[in-house]
């Protein structure tokens, strides 16, 4: 077998690289994300504290050198759609209890913040009487 050297996957959306969609103007950008998003942004548009959260996770990530995280910037906005430029930000969204430290990767362009950070635990039914009092099990009629 022949040693060929194995060239990384770039990741794309829809097509377009990374790069390319940071660069694309916000009108191209909306053309590109899911349904429920794209109505979201023509209707109401960014929101006064979702500006300031975007102006916030920039200024994170201003100067920093190649391969450095970000400081992490805590929010209680579920809600936002994840863009192209918050790719490598550290975000910690609450999820009603405790601040959950997501790192944005590129996979997550289209998504909200509330997909990584559930709101509660998922309830899983064991046998009756498991863990509480012997009046509480099922007891047969006879």
């Amino acid at each position: 077998m022949s040693q060929t050297a194995r060239s990384l996957r770039q990741f794309t959306y829809r097509g377009y690289l990374l790069k390319d969609l940071v660069a694309m103007d916000k009108a191209e950008m909306l053309k590109l994300l899911p349904c429920r998003a794209r109505r979201k942004f023509k209707k109401r548009g960014l929101s006064k504290k979702v500006v300031r959260f975007m102006e916030k996770l920039k200024a994170a990530k201003a100067g920093l050198k190649v391969g450095e995280k970000p400081k992490l910037i805590k929010t209680h906005l579920r809600n936002v759609v994840i863009l192209p430029e918050m790719v490598g930000s550290l975000i910690g969204v609450y999820n009603g209890q405790t601040f959950v430290t997501i790192d944005i990767k590129d996979m997550m362009i289209g998504t909200y913040l509330a997909e990584y950070a559930p709101s509660y635990k998922s309830v899983y039914h064991g046998r009756a009487g498991v863990g509480a009092t012997k009046s509480s099990k099922f007891v047969p009629l006879r």
